[in-house]
């Protein structure tokens, strides 16, 4: 994640070495492979740049799987020449550090042992903040409840805080693309775009880490355990919002594959911290950003100016203002800085969900031919009476191709036109009237659909989209729904086929302002692949099918059965 890449397939033995480096003139003392300790007994190791002039000073930690910078870093040199010292610091099992590399496992505890190693070295004053993107944004998070006195706050960029629900699976569905595309790089497996595209079909895919010349027993493990279990408490912070006591500035993006937990985070904290100030001084930046923050153009959309943001000097505004008590506006932010795509501006709030948020249903509506952009499928804010349902045939062979979206590995991410997938079949388009005036959006989307199906098991999808007035239609948020977790994530159970059952879909968070003359548009269907893996419509458990089965789905808008979209309209 954030810059991922093939691991060192070795171990170093070295000893930590001493040099004075110098770039551009600026002189500082650089470290390198210096040993801490863990409390197990394995031994981590760091690369530490310090001010040339001996003293304490605040420090920055980041510890990364992606291997640690050297002496010409430029952030060394910037934070050493502002009177900072920055430790960077294999995780377990990668670089230079001792142990066994399994993603998520040791990051709480190692991330506490480094804090006290820090904190106990002399050149440290006291204080301490930590920096990172992706996975160095869950490992700030990781150790952030029950912290060392020692840190004073962090700038977790694009991050996530429970592996499971925020990273593994969404919706019951597993995010194939994302855990098995970064799960085979960081294992050590280097794959070309269109290799990976054909192990993303593998089947089961309880086998799949067994698949490569060289094994990687953990992708079969994230199979393994498709429920919150220990396995994946361990590999978060397991809710311990109320346990978090520093200033956190969460920083994200709407295309980002974190996009709800990097705001979910900052809310739980701020209603959860046992600590006042703590609960005050928590933030959030989200730009229409992927996985790589501060651009303007994002996907098949440019974003204007104002999107661009220099993410290096706001980091850098946050370490001034809490290590070194120098004004630099901090607490003069809004506790939620959004991005309100379309109007393509920034704006300040105080809550997430917006307290202001008029929740409005827009109803499927039609006469039973949805199917393709082509169809007949409407969306309106009058709920329907008798109409006919929509049918439409999911193969799980043929599925629906991603497009564009909250991704990272195996598919483009950000806005991109859907007309081409709006031309299938087997997607139900609904199209509400061209708009007068603008409506904003801004919030949590749900879908409330009401449908059945032949199988025992299936999966069904839904996509929030901005029609243009050239009729390019743009995605801006979408969500899957395992139908045996249709009653809740812990309450598995198959269907009756036949049967009409109620799926509440979510599909995360977005800000988009649908200018006039722009349309409101849903998709709906039962896959997104390889975003998600295919649900083989079979009831068996999970990762276990070998072969996939069609199932014909029906969704209903009847007065009985209102299917329709929920939409956080933002009054203007």
């Amino acid at each position: 994640m954030y810059r991922y890449r093939t691991h060192i397939l070795f171990r170093l033995s070295v000893t930590a070495c001493l040099v004075v480096a110098s770039l551009a003139g600026a002189e500082f003392i650089f470290e390198e492979e210096v040993p801490i300790p863990m409390q197990d007994g394995t031994t981590l190791r760091a690369n530490v740049a310090r001010p040339a002039e001996e003293g304490q000073y605040p420090v920055i930690l980041m510890r990364t799987p992606y291997g640690k910078p050297g002496k010409r870093s430029g952030d060394m040199k910037r934070y050493t020449e502002a009177g900072y010292v920055m430790v960077v610091q294999d995780c377990r099992g990668t670089g230079s550090s001792e142990g066994t590399w399994d993603p998520f496992a040791y990051d709480v505890q190692d991330g506490l042992d480094t804090q006290a190693w820090v904190g106990a070295q002399p050149w440290c004053n006291g204080s301490m903040g930590t920096a990172g993107g992706s996975y160095v944004g869950w490992t700030q998070w990781a150790s952030a409840p029950g912290a060392s006195p020692i840190l004073k706050c962090a700038v977790p960029v694009v991050p996530f805080g429970e592996a499971f629900p925020g990273l593994a699976y969404y919706g019951g569905a597993f995010q194939l693309a994302l855990l098995m595309g970064w799960g085979t790089a960081v294992g050590g497996v280097n794959l070309q775009p269109d290799q990976l595209q054909e192990f993303f079909r593998h089947l089961p895919l309880q086998t799949y880490g067994d698949q490569f010349e060289k094994p990687i027993p953990f992708l079969n493990d994230w199979i393994a355990h498709n429920t919150n279990d220990a396995y994946w408490r361990q590999r978060g912070i397991d809710g311990r919002y109320d346990e978090v006591r520093i200033p956190i500035l969460n920083i994200g993006g709407w295309y980002d594959i974190f996009s709800k937990p990097v705001l979910d985070l900052v809310t739980q904290v701020r209603e959860r911290s046992d600590n006042r100030l703590v609960r005050r001084n928590q933030f959030v930046i989200v730009g229409p950003w992927a996985h790589g923050v501060g651009k303007q153009k994002v996907g098949e959309l440019d974003f204007g100016a104002e999107a661009q943001r220099d993410i290096g000097d706001l980091q850098f505004q946050w370490f001034e203002y809490w290590l070194k008590n120098r004004d630099t506006g901090v607490e003069d932010w809004p506790a939620y800085h959004l991005f309100i795509m379309g109007e393509n501006h920034w704006r300040g709030e105080q809550e997430w969900p917006l307290a202001r948020t008029q929740y409005t249903p827009m109803y499927l509506r039609g006469g039973g031919k949805a199917n393709s952009s082509r169809g007949d499928g409407t969306l309106s804010p009058e709920p329907p009476t008798e109409e006919a349902a929509d049918v439409f045939t999911y193969d799980p062979a043929n599925p629906i191709p991603t497009a564009g979206g909250n991704n990272l590995v195996g598919a483009k991410a950000g806005p991109y036109d859907q007309s081409e997938v709006e031309l299938r079949d087997d997607v139900l388009v609904y199209t509400g009237e061209v708009l007068a005036e603008d409506l904003e959006v801004t919030g949590p989307v749900t879908m409330v659909l009401y449908a059945a199906s032949t199988a025992l098991d299936t999966d069904f999808t839904a996509k929030l989209v901005d029609v243009h007035p050239d009729g390019k239609a743009f995605n801006l948020c979408d969500g899957i729904l395992r139908a045996r977790y249709r009653k809740g994530p812990e309450a598995a159970e198959p269907l009756t086929p036949g049967d009409v059952e109620k799926y509440e879909i979510d599909l995360w968070v977005t800000s988009n302002l649908f200018k006039a003359g722009h349309r409101v548009r849903v998709e709906i269907s039962s896959s997104n692949f390889p975003r998600f893996d295919r649900n083989p419509n079979s009831g068996l458990p999970f990762g276990t099918d070998t072969q996939l089965h069609p199932a014909t789905q029906t969704i209903y808008h009847t007065a009985q059965y209102p299917s329709h979209l929920l939409l956080p309209v933002i009054p203007r």
